[in-house]
């Protein structure tokens, strides 16, 4: 499967990053997800190009 989905965990462990803070990401709509029953879900291809973002911002 090409478009791989995360889980919060996931996206936690793949940024380097407190469960907590991801989560927080994603609340405050920072973070590029999307609730499945209740649950946060990342594609990896919106992570990544979310990654790329933030290197171009910071500059």
């Amino acid at each position: 499967m090409a478009d791989e989905i995360l889980t919060l965990k996931e996206v936690a462990s793949y940024l380097k990053v407190a469960e907590k803070t991801a989560y927080r990401l994603a609340a405050e709509g920072k973070l590029p997800g999307f609730k499945v029953g209740g649950g946060w879900r990342f594609r990896q291809e919106d992570i990544v190009h979310w990654i790329e973002a933030q290197k171009v911002e910071k500059q």
